[in-house]
């Protein structure tokens, strides 16, 4: 049987660790335990935390990110986390993704698009549905709002170019910004990822609004479309 971690040395048990030394000295596992609380009669919270870890492809390089990833479903089929447990784990993936975002978006000004992708980019490298996001930017290119404007599936979310102008039109934003998810993992765009944003670009010209850019994201990695339609265009002028 294993032993409890009431049986532990006090400078091992994962609260007293933290409340001694601080919590950059805990391990991946001893912080997880903590959120668990509990283990089983076979095994401590802290053995139970790293079986959870070890699910992982890559928890060898300290990569959680998998965790916000696992349904409740997932969790709760894991011996030693029942649905309350599960739930919190859920809670804990959730909290982090809001702590990574800025407290206030207004008045950031965007230049580029690796701007925005550091912005963005931990909230919605993980999701499996893709979600499409509108930036509204006021004439200096700073962050007026963003919005979710259509939430889909796998492959695709729905929304029309009327839609997005709109949502721009309601905040009086003389730029905007289109940003989306792949959750394949590919950031290339698709023809039809091009046709849209042509679409769009020309359709907010009539409104007087400028379409900044169309940014799509993919796990670690990110793609502006505008960017790839000028390689494609440099690569033309020189095959003649």
């Amino acid at each position: 049987m294993s032993l409890t971690i009431k049986q532990l040395p006090e400078s091992e048990r994962p609260y007293e660790k933290l409340e001694l030394y601080g919590e950059k000295t805990l391990s991946n596992a001893e912080l997880l335990a903590i959120i668990i609380k509990s283990g089983t009669k076979e095994e401590t919270s802290v053995q139970i935390a790293q079986r959870i870890l070890n699910l992982s492809y890559n928890s060898n390089s300290g990569d959680l990110s998998f965790l916000k990833e696992l349904s409740l479903q997932e969790l709760m089929e894991i011996k030693g986390i029942g649905r309350v447990k599960a739930i919190q784990l859920k809670a804990i993936g959730e909290l982090s993704i809001r702590m990574s975002r800025p407290s206030n978006y207004r008045r950031i000004k965007i230049s580029n698009t690796d701007d925005l992708a550091k912005l963005l980019q931990e909230e919605m490298k993980n999701e499996k549905k893709e979600i499409i996001k509108l930036v509204l930017l006021n004439i200096k290119l700073e962050i007026l709002k963003i919005i979710d404007v259509a939430h889909g599936g796998v492959n695709s979310a729905n929304v029309t170019q009327s839609e997005i102008i709109s949502e721009a039109l309601k905040t009086n934003a003389p730029n905007m910004i289109v940003v989306h998810n792949h959750p394949s993992g590919d950031p290339t765009p698709s023809n039809a990822d091009i046709d849209f944003t042509d679409k769009l670009y020309n359709e907010a010209k009539k409104f007087n609004i400028e379409l900044v850019d169309h940014v799509i994201i993919a796990g670690n990695d990110y793609k502006s479309i505008y960017e790839e339609i000028r390689k494609k265009i440099k690569k033309l002028k020189k095959t003649y």
